[in-house]
């Protein structure tokens, strides 16, 4: 996994995690899905790092 897709899966993640916490505090169902799916995103993105260095070694 390279470093850069690293951080990009990982900020992703925390950014959605924001916008899903912020969401349900307003009562923002929207806002709330948006940051559910982002955070899905960065979860799968990181997933298929992790399976291309799984296959290089």
């Amino acid at each position: 996994m390279t470093a850069g897709e690293k951080a990009r899966a990982k900020i992703e993640q925390v950014k959605g995690a924001s916008k899903q916490a912020l969401g349900r505090s307003l009562g923002n169902d929207r806002l709330a899905a948006e940051g559910q799916t982002e955070r899905n995103t960065g979860g799968a993105r990181e997933a298929r790092e992790k399976a291309k260095d799984a296959f290089k070694h």
